[in-house]
């Protein structure tokens, strides 16, 4: 992990900011997104009910309680029958968050997965013969995303429809301007995919993935230098993303330094109205 400077603590921060901004975000690409935005507490529903992924509670400033926080996303959640979850970070900080989670019958999620940083563009690596790269400006690029990405976290046991559902709006993904997706064709076959998010100076990447028949190529290396580089050319002073297990020797390999981890802890039923 980085040593505890102040500019990584400014890092850390910002990053945890991008995370939250992306989530506001993503309420606005499903048809069946809502937000509650109040009092410190950020709640999001997104396109699918999937209670993790698309579905979650923040608190958005750092001096409210963890009962607070879970009393505004019980209600929110209650409202919309869904299941949701609150990302707890492993710095100290969200302790009281944890305990609290574990107090009130959330169950973990998966593995903690860790917050990584990019602070430099990266090298360009050669595509295979025949695969070219393409900045997404259409609906078909985005319903390709997104059926890329619903290939690639199957291997997560992802459902089929969540990234369909996540993105059902394309026309409001397409006009963020904090918003920019590339896919890696052969041909017309989607093959490979990352989004890049922008906010507080900082992006994240998001939703990297590769179809399973053709990981041999090697093409999330590929997107991912992209979708890191877009960053950069936009801006931003450093690059952010929360690694899958798949994907975090990538990351690493690549020149990508971890943070901090989340741990999701999850309420996987809608909570009592």
């Amino acid at each position: 992990m980085f040593d505890a400077g102040q500019r990584n603590a400014d890092s850390a921060t910002l990053g945890h900011r991008n995370l939250i901004a992306y989530s506001r975000a993503l309420t606005r690409w499903g048809s069946r997104g809502d937000l509650h935005e109040a009092d410190g507490v950020l709640a999001y529903a997104g396109g699918s009910p999937i209670p993790v992924v698309g579905n979650g509670a923040f608190r958005a400033a750092e001096t409210v309680s963890p009962a607070t926080l879970i009393g505004v996303a019980d209600n929110f959640f209650a409202r919309h029958r869904r299941g949701y979850s609150i990302k707890v970070r492993d710095t100290g900080q969200d302790d009281d968050l944890r305990q609290a989670c574990e107090e009130n019958g959330f169950a973990t999620f998966g593995e903690p997965v860790p917050e990584m940083i990019c602070e430099h563009a990266l090298k360009v690596p050669p595509l295979p013969e025949g695969v070219r790269m393409q900045r997404v400006g259409d609906v078909a690029g985005i319903s390709d995303f997104a059926a890329v990405n619903a290939d690639a976290y199957s291997t997560y046991s992802m459902p089929a429809d969540v990234l369909g559902d996540l993105f059902d709006q394309p026309e409001n993904v397409l006009a963020d301007p904090d918003t920019t997706i590339v896919v890696a064709y052969r041909g017309t076959q989607p093959l490979a995919a990352a989004l890049t998010y922008v906010s507080d100076g900082i992006a994240s990447l998001q939703w990297v993935g590769s179809i399973n028949e053709a990981r041999r190529l090697n093409l999330g290396r590929a997107v991912t230098v992209w979708a890191t580089n877009v960053a950069f050319e936009l801006g931003a002073a450093s690059c952010t993303l929360q690694a899958s297990p798949m994907g975090a020797p990538l990351y690493t390999a690549l020149g990508y330094e971890t943070l901090y981890r989340y741990r999701d802890h999850v309420r996987w039923t809608a909570p009592r109205g």
